[in-house]
This record gives structure tokens, C-alpha cells and sequence, in this order.
């Protein structure tokens, strides 16, 4: 009998599976696509690895209580799968979604799963097609009993961090884990747009792509250290096999997304919880896909985007430091929406055990996390990173180079959206009045909404009309 079951055999699927496999465990996989059954076992020839023609064949083929993951497109099908596979399964038998599904869509399947006895596991899964294969970061929620009866195989085939740990670990209660991945598919978008805002201005300054591949590089070697810089380089250098030319400029302009940058605005929105930087980052790849408008208004609207009087080596110095300290911004919002959600939603997430997961395996792995979790070690009290003792003089240095930035780039007529916003957010955190004052006179000048005051308790309205 085998081990583990898993239902979409997919690219996702089936380097999970082959992964779960590798590691001794035996496997059984449905798809209702013949074609991806045959390559599974195709795939994993001489491994402990079965197949079944359909999902009552997948059940009987699993030892009890049965494991099941699915990897399959997020949404309706998800719902079709469970109500197929509901009816063959008995009390204690758990099911895994491991897609990118929506946390309340993962809330409701947990509940009424639960009110049936099957144990329900919403998991987060980042890594891509290679860290499925050999080694992704998970974030597992649900209830605690559950995550221990699959955590063997879990912290199995899970990406190990430079310590050696299991880049795997229980997020918390119900949709705790989708709703970790949704924040760092968020944090993701908002380091991926200020890469490219660096770009533009990188490349607008005369750079070439291989000394951007030769810099990206040298930035992954420092404190830049992360997944995202080191692709990057490796983008710069590769040549289109048809052409010879760098198949970054042949890549059209238009950034596509499947929607958990935008969750993860609309979740923030909800709950009152400022994240600027991954706000614009969704907008931004809107913007990008508005290619004909653009092409047309730049006609109408000449910029003078190259930028030949400045020096290349202090530039890269400036774009370096604005990028981490964007970074951080990132982090900073991302984890200060996780603890809100958590308190309002009762997920119960350990902020430190969220960091240790994303240490390897994910898209959003860096060095900076390291600094995170220090933090964290040193102030487990931390309300935000901004007042971190680890944080306050890296971000006190780093600051004016990141102005300097955002200033080359409007000089030039060149968009830097994401890092604005994450200098906007910094300074309005650290402002101890802001100009809110007037926005709350506005609103009770023409809705007599009322307003506070700094010299005494309660809520007062003026009749701004009267003399």
C-alpha cells in the first residue's frame, strides 16, 4: 500500500511526487490525463512509484489513514476534487491542498472538511518546478495533529536551510499557511518590481546586459544575497538560441500575474494595515500591460530617459543600497500584515518560524531573513523591523541613496513606483505628526465626521461655516 497519494500530476505534481519518492516513500498518482500517469511512471522508473485510473483506485491504493495532496489549479477544481474524493474517504483520512488557493476559500473547505472528519490541510507551497523536485519551502496550516501525521514526509522532502533544517514547519490554525504564502507571494511582487525599477535606471545609465549580469552578480556575493538577485544575473547573460542576441531584450514589456499580489493588497486593505510597496508593485504590472497606450503616449510625451553625465561606479553603489533598503520595506510590511492577520484571524503564526521557512527553497529567499530572525532573537517583543536595534543604523545609512535613487530616476522620466513607495512608507512611519490633521478638518468641514484633539479626551465638530 502506499505512502502518499497525489491527485494532478501536472509539473508541479509530478516532481512532488518523484521528490516524495526519492526519499523512500511509496507513491500513487492520479490524473484524469492518461498522458501525465504515463510520464509520471515514465519519470519514475525504478522507483517506489504507482498509478491509478481513477480516484476511488487512488483510495484503495493508500494505506490508512490516507494521505492525499492535491496540486491542481486553485478554485473550482479544488472543490470538484475534494467532493469526488469525499465520499471514498474515511474519518482521519487527510487531505492536502497544495496549491496557490485563496485563504478563504481554504478557511471554508477546513470547516466543512472538519464537520466530516477528514483532516484538511491548506499548504503554501514556493519553489517552483525545481523545488518541487528536489526541495521546496511549505507552509502548511490546519490543526497541529494533523501536520504530525504528515510531518515525516514533509520535513522529508522539503528544502534544507544552510543549517540543515527542514525549511517546513506548522504555519498555524485553518488557512494560516495559504494565508503565509499569499504575504509571500506579496513580498515577492514588491522585490521583483524594485529589481526592475533598478534595472531601468541601470540601463538607461548606458549599462550593458552583461555588466548587469557581472553586477547582479557581485551584489548576490554581499548583502544582496537572494534567489531573485542571483536569477537576475543569470537572465542578463543568457543568449536567444535562434538570434544570438540577450533574450532579455527580446522579452515583450508586459509583466502577466495570477492574482495573489492583488489578495494580498485586498486582504491588507481590509484589515488596515499599510503595504504601500506591494500595493504598487500590483498596480505597476497593470500598467505594464497597457503596451499600445504606452507606445502612444510616449509619442505624445518625449522623455529624455538616457543618462550619460553620471558616473557608472557610484551609480551601482546608489541602485545597490536603494534596493536593499527597498527590501527591507518589503519584509517589513509583508511580516507586519502577517501578525495582524493572525491576531484577527486567531492563526497563531510565530513570525520567527515563518522566517525559518523561507530561508531556502522559496522565491523569496535572501540573506535578509537571517537579519530578520536575529531581530526577532534579540527583540522577540518586536512591534516592527523599523525599530529593530538590528535594523535602525543600517537603514539611517542606506536611506539617502535610495533619494538619490528615486531622484536620478524622475530626473530621467523614469518610473520607480515600488521603491518611492517604500521610502513614502518609512517616512511617514517614522513622522511623528503627519498632516492628517487637515484631512480629518476636510471631512468634518463637509460630513461633520468629527475629529479628535491633541489638548483634550473626546470627539468634537466645528461649524466651519460660522464666524
Amino acid at each position: 500500500m502506499a505512502h502518499f497519494g497525489m491527485v494532478g500530476l501536472g509539473t508541479m505534481g509530478r516532481n512532488f511526487s518523484l521528490n516524495v519518492a526519492d526519499h523512500g516513500f511509496e507513491v500513487c498518482g492520479y490524473d484524469r490525463d492518461e498522458a501525465q500517469r504515463t510520464r509520471l511512471l515514465q519519470e519514475g522508473d525504478g522507483k517506489p512509484v504507482s498509478i491509478a485510473g481513477s480516484s476511488a483506485e487512488l483510495v484503495q491504493k493508500l494505506q490508512t489513514p490516507r494521505l492525499i495532496m492535491l496540486l491542481v489549479p486553485a478554485g473550482k477544481i479544488v472543490d470538484a476534487v475534494i467532493d469526488e474524493l469525499l465520499p471514498q474517504l474515511s474519518k482521519g483520512d487527510i487531505l492536502i491542498d497544495g496549491g496557490n488557493s485563496h485563504y478563504i476559500d481554504t478557511e471554508r473547505r477546513y470547516q466543512a472538511l472538519q464537520n466530516s472528519g477528514i483532516h484538511f490541510i491548506g499548504m503554501g507551497v514556493s519553489g517552483g518546478e525545481e523545488g518541487a523536485r528536489f526541495g521546496s519551502s511549505m507552509m502548511p496550516g490546519g490543526d497541529k495533529q494533523s501536520y504530525e501525521l504528515v510531518k515525516e514526509i514533509l520535513e522529508a522532502v522539503a528544502a534544507k536551510a544552510p543549517d540543515g533544517a527542514p525549511c517546513v514547519a506548522f504555519m498555524g490554525n485553518t488557512a494560516a499557511g495559504h494565508y503565509v504564502k499569499m504575504v509571500h507571494n506579496g513580498i515577492e511582487y514588491a522585490v521583483m518590481q524594485m529589481i526592475s525599477e533598478v534595472y531601468c535606471l541601470l540601463k538607461n545609465a548606458g549599462f550593458s546586459n552583461t555588466e548587469l549580469s557581472e553586477l547582479f552578480n557581485d551584489w548576490n556575493a554581499g548583502e544582496l544575497e537572494s534567489f531573485l538577485v542571483e536569477i537576475t544575473s543569470k537572465i542578463f547573460a543568457k543568449k536567444d538560441t535562434e538570434t544570438g542576441a540577450d533574450v532579455i531584450d527580446l522579452i515583450l514589456d508586459k509583466a502577466k500575474q495570477k492574482g495573489t499580489g492583488l489578495w494580498t493588497s485586498e486582504s491588507a486593505l481590509e484589515l488596515n494595515v499599510p503595504i504601500p510597496t506591494i500595493d504598487v508593485s500590483v498596480s505597476m504590472r497593470y500598467l505594464s500591460s497597457l503596451k499600445d497606450e504606452r507606445v502612444r503616449l510616449s509619442k505624445l510625451y518625449s522623455h529624455q530617459n538616457k543618462i550619460s553625465s553620471i558616473d557608472k561606479a557610484p551609480l551601482q553603489n546608489i541602485c545597490r543600497d536603494a534596493l536593499h533598503f527597498g527590501m527591507m520595506m518589503a519584509y517589513c510590511q509583508g511580516i507586519e500584515l502577517l501578525e495582524t492577520a493572525s491576531e484577527t484571524f486567531k492563526y497563531d503564526i510565530d513570525i520567527k518560524t515563518v522566517i525559518q521557512v523561507w530561508r531556502a527553497g522559496c522565491i523569496i529567499r535572501s540573506a535578509l531573513l537571517r537579519d530578520l530572525y536575529n531581530a526577532y532573537e534579540k527583540q522577540p517583543d518586536l512591534q516592527n523591523i523599523i525599530e529593530s536595534e538590528i535594523f535602525v543604523p543600517v537603514l539611517k545609512e542606506k536611506r539617502g541613496s535610495l533619494v538619490q535613487f528615486l531622484k536620478t530616476s524622475m530626473d530621467a522620466g523614469l518610473p520607480a513606483a515600488a521603491s518611492a513607495a517604500s521610502l513614502d512608507y518609512f517616512d511617514a512611519y517614522t513622522l511623528s505628526r503627519m498632516p492628517a490633521n487637515l484631512i480629518q478638518a476636510q471631512r468634518d468641514f463637509f460630513g461633520a465626521h468629527t475629529y479628535e484633539r491633541v489638548d483634550k479626551e473626546g470627539t468634537f465638530h466645528t461649524e466651519w461655516g460660522k464666524n
